[in-house]
């Protein structure tokens, strides 16, 4: 059991993928937030703690060191920022910010309350995509040609009338922002910085301010390139793919599988684990991705170093979702911020 105290912020679907993962991991909750006391009670009662209505009230707990915030995109600044000021280290779901500005201003103000800031990118820690770090960090597909994401999701239109935030580029975000973050994110951890970015990106199917549909191609500094496809309109929905093309092999990854492994010298990694990954529903299978991610960060913080997954990445995946909107609106190749 950790000594660390955390704070459940929020009590959304994936709040059952944080709790379930800090159950099974022994760790402390202190204390839940909802905006609604049913739900707070809800939570409260699996986790054996006190609740309240008011996030500040939450991230400031006395007893609290680790605020895990779980709610709608668009709040995670404004928490992000109240935990940092209240002195408390910060887990974020994804995206850790809704613009590279308000990053900034998430990671500027960690530094100055010496904290640390970690940002829920799970998928990093499935064992199909441990292998495949591993394999192309020591070289075993060669120089990396191209990077190949897609991600065919479906979502109905009940789906974005649920809540008033859904679909709001400011407090949701489309099929890139919400939906493929994390495969936006496996691609530059497996490819590398983004260079620059030539992309489209349409409203096709959905009544909703944000997209449904991005196209780009990508151009990453080691010069390989690389091509995203998001939606939220392919019907009925489909597995995300990532596939990864170098001048020795190639690795095709489909949801959890490995769809194609030839990669000199390695035998192809045997995967059970299901898919983190909703494909026409966003409630995820398995919580297992999410107790590895945190059970790395409780570990940072008792080993003193900075988690798996830092801020840092976290910006790197929202400046390349913002490069993607400034090409589609210029026309032009553009550059992450």
């Amino acid at each position: 059991m950790t000594s660390h105290a955390v704070a459940l912020v929020g009590s959304g679907a994936i709040a059952e993928q944080h709790l379930g993962a800090l159950l099974d991991l022994k760790a402390r909750v202190a204390v839940v937030y909802s905006r609604t006391a049913e739900k707070a009670k809800k939570l409260a009662e699996r986790a054996g703690c006190g609740w309240t209505t008011d996030w500040r009230e939450a991230v400031r707990h006395p007893e609290v060191d680790l605020v895990d915030v779980v709610t709608s995109s668009g709040s995670h600044a404004e928490i992000g920022l109240g935990a940092l000021d209240a002195g408390k280290h910060l887990l974020v779901e994804k995206p850790l910010a809704m613009t590279t500005a308000d990053v900034d201003r998430l990671l500027a103000r960690a530094t100055e309350k010496r904290r640390m800031v970690s940002v829920v990118s799970q998928r990093r820690f499935e064992e199909q995509h441990v292998a495949v770090k591993k394999a192309l960090d020591e070289g075993a597909i060669g120089k990396l040609l191209l990077a190949e994401v897609s991600c065919p999701y479906y979502r109905t239109q009940a789906y974005y009338d649920s809540a008033d935030w859904r679909g709001k580029i400011a407090t949701d975000g489309g099929a890139l922002m919400n939906q493929s973050i994390h495969s936006i994110d496996l691609l530059l951890w497996f490819a590398g910085p983004a260079a620059s970015v030539v992309a489209k990106t349409a409203t096709q199917t959905h009544r909703m301010e944000a997209e449904d549909l991005a196209l780009a191609i990508v151009t990453f500094r080691s010069g390989a390139f690389g091509t995203i496809l998001a939606s939220t309109s392919i019907q009925p929905g489909f597995p995300p793919a990532l596939n990864l093309y170098g001048e020795k092999g190639t690795i095709k990854l489909e949801g959890a599988a490995v769809a194609h492994w030839t990669v000199p010298g390695r035998e192809k990694p045997a995967v059970q684990a299901p898919a983190s990954a909703g494909i026409a529903d966003p409630k995820l299978s398995s919580h297992a991705a999410h107790r590895a991610q945190i059970a790395d960060v409780l570990a940072a913080l008792d080993e003193g170093r900075p988690p798996s997954v830092t801020g840092e990445d976290g910006r790197r995946a929202v400046a390349l979702v913002e490069a993607v909107y400034r090409s589609s609106a210029s026309g032009a190749a553009v550059s992450p911020a």
